[in-house]
């Protein structure tokens, strides 16, 4: 059995979609954090077999909340002195910026290259977004 050592100080990002943790990584900039960062990939998980955690030693400044568009069933845990002192379970944001992109080759954000990707929550039950600025649909790849 693989063991990490729990934190002191820090977050952990729990209940991540399998294979999911390098995308989270990649958005939150981690590789530029000075304190350790384990990712743990398919580590196993009673509700769906399988899941990915990252933690992190120390603080981020950063709104987590918004990792809900990348997946909704993410759990983030504040540790504090070793205990967790916060879990928030995330939920769908009504607008992301910049986290998602259009690709529509249409869209005034594929010409103008400095606008920001907004979209907007337009059906909360199929976690469907659309674009701000064309109303595209947002797929994944």
């Amino acid at each position: 059995m693989l063991n990490i050592s729990g934190l002191s100080h820090g977050i952990v990002i729990d209940h991540i979609k399998a294979g999911g943790a390098m995308e989270i990584y990649h958005y939150l900039n981690l590789e530029r954090l000075d304190c350790p960062v384990a990712i743990i990939k398919n580590a196993k998980s009673n509700l769906t077999g399988k899941k990915d955690i990252i933690k992190i030693e120390g603080s981020i400044e950063m709104d987590l909340d918004m990792l809900g568009v990348l997946d909704h069933n993410i759990t983030i845990n504040i540790i504090e002195d070793g205990k967790i002192t916060k879990k928030r379970h995330l939920q769908l944001p009504q607008t992301v910026t910049n986290i998602i992109k259009c690709k529509n080759p249409r869209c005034i954000t594929s010409v103008e290259q400095e606008l920001p990707h907004k979209f907007k929550l337009t059906n909360p039950e199929k976690g469907i977004y659309r674009c701000a600025y064309c109303e595209q649909k947002f797929r994944e790849n």
